[in-house]
């Protein structure tokens, strides 16, 4: 008798995922320099802006297939356009919220009132993961649908307004990322976040190959400060090579990149494969739930430092 396969949750999937592109990382720092035209991660025929930590997912799934192009689609949207995914192309996996509501009741099931005479409710959110494409790794079953496609990206490319003058799109970001409240002492070679003392340390500006290098790492240390006591209070203990230190480090890794994209500079995830490889072994260990525990307090974090825009 044959045993049976296995059954791989969507979390493990997602999870898997993530490790996958930190083990397969090069020996090089991961780096993006700001590129305007392709605008925010969206999705192709909705032109739904992904929120949330799902930009984060999407950047990480680009960055597995060198892919330039940040618009998404769902298998089911892209065969109701007469598309399909390339065979061998890979779905990158994000995350649904799914919000609950229930009534607040006594021990004796009922229902309790608020202030004003009305039921209490009691709402939480869940959240599903769920696979999207990127257009890149799609195509049309016809000549006629393909063009379709075709025409379907470059609309969307078109609709982007991008900057126009860089100075100005630094210019911006820098002052809200000077609007931090915590101090940053200039000097020596090191960039780092003291919780004891509560200020960040960084290398002179000139130091850094670009402006935009050095906000990028700025924001790492950032991310960091937020989970001081007097701010978000994250556990800060940990020695180097504990798991505590691993997982602030993957906060302070990706939050920094959303607030990177929430501001639209270039990003530099500061750490070189050896440190990515462990991290993965650390998430793979600690499973699904971490990871999501992981994305869930990025978010937060960056939320902290810019929160996300609204937008009509």
């Amino acid at each position: 008798m044959t045993q049976s396969k296995l059954r791989v949750s969507p979390e493990d999937k997602l999870l898997a995922d993530v490790c996958d592109l930190m083990d397969s990382a090069s020996t090089s720092p991961w780096q993006k320099p700001w590129s305007g035209e392709g605008g925010p991660h969206r999705n192709l025929i909705s032109a739904h802006e992904y929120r949330g930590s799902n930009p984060l997912l999407l950047e990480l799934g680009m960055l597995m297939r060198e892919s330039t192009i940040p618009l998404w689609i769902g298998s089911a949207q892209a065969k109701g356009q007469g598309w399909l995914p390339k065979k061998g192309s890979k779905a990158v996996r994000i995350l649904q919220p799914n919000i609950h509501q229930s009534e607040v009741v006594d021990d004796a099931g009922k229902p309790q009132l608020d202030s004003d005479g009305e039921p209490m409710v009691s709402a939480w959110i869940s959240y599903k993961v769920i696979p999207v494409f990127n257009v890149n790794d799609i195509h049309g079953v016809t000549d006629d649908s393909q063009a379709d496609l075709d025409a379907r990206i470059a609309i969307a490319l078109k609709q982007v307004e991008t900057a126009t003058d860089d100075r100005l799109r630094i210019h911006e970001a820098e002052v809200i990322i000077d609007a931090w409240p915590v101090p940053i002492n200039h000097g020596g070679t090191r960039a780092c976040y003291s919780p004891s003392s509560d200020t960040i340390t960084l290398p002179k500006p000139e130091a850094f190959t670009s402006r935009e290098t050095y906000l990028a790492t700025k924001l790492h240390e950032m991310v960091h400060s937020t989970g001081h006591s007097d701010r978000l209070n994250r556990p800060m203990g940990g020695g180097f090579g504990s798991d505590a230190y691993a997982y602030e480090e993957l906060i302070a890794e990706f939050g920094s990149l959303l607030c990177c994209q929430r501001l639209r500079i270039g990003y530099q995830l500061e750490h070189h494969a050896s440190y990515l490889r462990n991290w993965s072994k650390r998430l793979r260990e600690g499973g699904s739930k971490e990871l999501l525990k992981v994305l869930s307090a990025a978010r937060i974090a960056a939320d902290e430092i810019i929160p996300e825009l609204e937008r009509e």
